[in-house]
């Protein structure tokens, strides 16, 4: 059973209706928002352990959330304790940047998103924790059971997803971001498709990386695939000591 199944099981009819309220939509969209939202997090919590000290940090962090019980927290509680995660795992900007991008796809408030983002943190981890606790798992098999859930997000989502966090966490140039992902998640959320108009211009200044002619080698600081990226300033908030 993947975490966003998990999510669900708990959730019931009752708690996506809830969800589809505060987002003022139907509770299609809403399955759909939420595990864009659960793909978000967990994405950041597997570029976070993609090095030995994120995944011990995580992994340390866990047993703090064995015995914790989200689902019956304090609305607001909840909401504060999600927003301190998140900043661990995308920083305060990177958590805003991932809650514009689902809401434009999305066509929905991003503050309302945010607050989806943020209780849906605690909820992931507590999930999570208690998988470790179970299944006795070290910090390596969290980190690859984050690999797993990874490649088990719907419709393409991961891949798409990957995109915004990598804009995130990756110090991708130009600030890709939403802009950059919105023709490919547009119509997997079902919200409208950015308009010409709406979209970024291309920065006139210099940039960090140049075009390459069919067959020229890439630079030799450019990312490798599977190589993390240092963290840019961008990410001065993101610390994998949880």
């Amino acid at each position: 059973m993947t975490l966003n199944d998990e999510i669900f099981a708990r959730l019931g009819d009752p708690g996506l209706e809830q969800i589809a309220g505060l987002l003022g939509t139907d509770t299609t969209q809403a399955r759909t928002v939420v595990e864009a939202a659960v793909t978000t997090i967990v994405g950041g919590m597997a570029y976070n352990t993609g090095e030995p000290q994120g995944a011990q940090a995580l992994r340390a962090a866990l047993d703090d959330h064995v015995d914790s019980d989200p689902f019956s927290a304090d609305p607001s509680d909840l909401e504060q304790e999600g927003r301190g995660i998140l900043g661990h795992l995308l920083g305060r900007q990177g958590t805003e940047q991932a809650a514009d991008g689902i809401s434009q796809f999305a066509g929905l408030n991003s503050a309302t998103i945010l607050k989806v983002l943020a209780a849906l943190a605690p909820i992931v981890m507590s999930i999570l924790a208690n998988r470790a606790s179970r299944q006795g798992m070290d910090a390596g098999a969290v980190a690859d059971d984050l690999n797993k859930e990874q490649s088990t997000a719907p419709g393409g989502m991961n891949d798409v997803l990957g995109e915004l966090l990598r804009s995130i966490l990756g110090g991708g140039a130009g600030g890709a971001g939403a802009g950059g992902l919105g023709d490919l998640l547009g119509g997997l959320l079902g919200g409208p498709q950015p308009s010409p108009e709406s979209s970024r211009p291309e920065p006139s200044g210099p940039q960090t990386s140049q075009a390459r002619e069919p067959g020229q080698q890439a630079p030799a600081e450019q990312q490798a695939p599977g190589q993390r990226r240092p963290q840019s300033a961008d990410q001065e908030n993101t610390n994998p000591d949880w």
